[in-house]
């Protein structure tokens, strides 16, 4: 007779008698093992891909997005309003990738994984098993790595820029290795050739090393100095296109930011902070709950608190700091958006601060209702949004970019014969002719709003040119009507398209194209009955033709 001591059979926690609870129960056990953060990403990655694709299947690509794109198509060590890392970005994705909506879509939700991937490097030298989870999770809660995300543009590339040059300059900070203090320059580099906002992280770590007590060792090791000639290195060619070029993205962002009044200043800055501090709110009550009656050892913790997350509690509270202090000196526009990149700072904190262990049971819970969440936006939302979306377009337009540019290039290879090279109008609708129309023409800034009077008169285009306006547009319509005035020959004409949603018909929008054909081949004018084509075999679109003008004399 054996008199060893019965095991109950209630032993096992009363979670594990829920099946939905298992699979996410083994999920939990292989965090450690190496494949459930990867796994966590790539589901990451194909949920929220798959939900933008339906939601937006009417609707094209955020303007960001296509400008991104333009400015990739041309490699350089800056553009006109940012610095080159999105373009550069977009240009790779795209040697690989067709450019199609759903490719760019995949591309944001690619970057925002890499984000979390980083982020987790961060994690996991502070916290194991559950809690790196936890992270993660709680990050998941905020519509940061997915909506924000989703429009990959200057502010896009920051989300994974950011935690892998913190994670480089704490690594760097720790060993003061030399690998690590190059690393930590490069990859801060890399931040500001994403966006020069990404100057107040690379203040941030200045300022936490200087606050920390380790400072001394820090500082008078050779670490802080290689860093800083590493990234100012990985710059110099950005500079030198910043001193041959007039700091052109420096002149954009003072045109378009400051100027605010002290009294509007003072208002943006303490929304930012407002903003931060209520998006932080989220996750910080959600681990309180989680953490149950154990708060009361958050104060203790706090004293407690590793070197590691002193330094990075001291970056997050500079990110936010410096900003509003800028706002407010400058008298500059500060919106919370850009502050979103440095969100993952104060959970790392928060979670890897915290002596306690957490129940699994609620880790379980929190893993079912992120993930629930998304496939559930996924496949209930996403056919929703799209539905609404298509008796309510998206107020940039974005419900007519395709079609409209697809029947503008059918247009112009009906007037010319030849492919389309260059194009312009209104700026938004300039990115998406050149994204969506099948010559892939040049976007020309010199077409995009022009001011007829700053536009030298002996400026040709040789080659012909397209643009579009929105329907209403005066502006737009009335300026490359003067333009246009100036080639021996042009056209006008309007262009309606309709959406259509899987045969649903929905919102109409309207707008006014030009067309100028190249003056090296005369082409003979199409007859008046082209505008009473049949369109049917068209997606989502039908045309209007409103006229024509030759020489400058309209052909009714």
């Amino acid at each position: 007779m054996s008199l060893a001591y019965p095991i109950p059979t209630t032993a096992r926690p009363p979670f594990s008698l829920g099946r939905w609870r298992r699979p996410l129960l083994t999920w939990l056990d292989g965090i450690e093992e190496g494949w459930a953060v990867p796994l966590l990403l790539i589901g990451f990655v194909a949920v929220w891909s798959v939900y933008f694709v339906i939601a937006y299947f009417d609707g094209d690509l955020h303007p960001d997005v296509l400008e991104t794109w333009t400015l990739g198509r041309s490699l350089a060590w800056g553009y006109a309003k940012h610095p080159p890392l999105m373009g550069w970005a977009a240009r790779a994705w795209t040697e690989i990738f067709p450019l199609t909506n759903w490719s760019f879509q995949v591309l944001a939700m690619t970057n925002a994984a890499i984000a979390l991937w980083s982020v987790d490097l961060i994690a996991r030298r502070f916290v194991r098993g559950d809690k790196r989870a936890v992270v993660l999770l709680l990050l998941l809660l905020l519509p940061v790595y997915q909506f924000h995300a989703q429009r990959f543009n200057a502010n896009a590339v920051l989300l994974a820029t950011w935690p892998l040059a913190t994670y480089c300059f704490l690594r760097s900070f720790e060993t003061l290795d030399m690998r690590w203090a190059a690393a930590a320059g490069a990859s801060a580099a890399l931040a500001m050739l994403g966006k020069y906002y990404s100057v107040f992280l690379l203040a941030s770590f200045a300022f936490a090393a200087l606050c920390h007590p380790g400072r001394r060792v820090y500082f008078t090791s050779s670490a802080p100095y290689i860093s800083v000639a590493t990234g100012l290195a990985a710059l110099v060619p950005h500079l030198y296109w910043l001193a041959t070029t007039g700091a052109q993205p420096f002149a954009y962002a003072l045109e378009r930011h400051a100027g605010k009044a002290l009294g509007a200043s003072l208002i943006e800055a303490s929304l930012f902070v407002l903003g931060v501090t209520v998006l932080c709110a989220v996750p910080a009550l959600v681990w309180a709950r989680m953490a149950g009656q154990r708060t009361e050892r958050f104060v203790r913790d706090f004293q407690a608190l590793h070197p590691g997350l002193r330094l990075l509690l001291l970056i997050g509270i500079a990110t936010v700091v410096f900003p509003a202090i800028t706002a407010m000196a400058l008298r500059t526009d500060m919106p919370v958006i850009w502050s979103l990149q440095g969100l993952f700072l104060f959970v790392v904190v928060i979670v890897g601060g915290a002596s306690c262990s957490i129940d699994r049971d609620d880790c379980v819970k929190l893993a079912g209702f992120v993930m629930g969440t998304a496939l559930m936006t996924a496949a209930v939302i996403a056919p929703a949004h799209a539905l609404y979306r298509n008796s309510h377009p998206l107020h940039e337009g974005r419900n007519f970019y395709q079609p409209a540019a697809e029947e503008l290039t059918r247009r112009w290879h009906a007037e010319t014969g030849m492919a389309l090279t260059t194009v312009g109008g209104d700026d938004d609708l300039a990115f998406a002719l050149a994204f969506y129309s099948s010559d892939h023409p040049l976007y020309d800034i010199r077409l995009v709003h022009p001011i007829t009077e700053r536009l030298p008169q002996d400026a040709t285009f040789d080659n012909g040119w397209a643009a579009m306006c929105f329907g209403g547009d005066e502006y737009c319509a009335s300026s490359l009507q003067k333009v246009a005035a100036r080639a021996p020959r042009f056209v006008r004409y309007e262009i309606v398209v309709e959406s259509n949603l899987l045969g649903q018909p929905g919102a109409s929008g309207r707008f006014v194209a030009f067309l100028v054909p190249p003056t090296s081949k005369p082409v003979q004018a199409p007859s008046p009955s082209d505008g009473v084509e049949d369109f049917s075999a068209m997606r989502r679109t039908h045309t209007k033709w409103e006229g024509k003008t030759l020489g400058g004399v309209p052909m009714d």
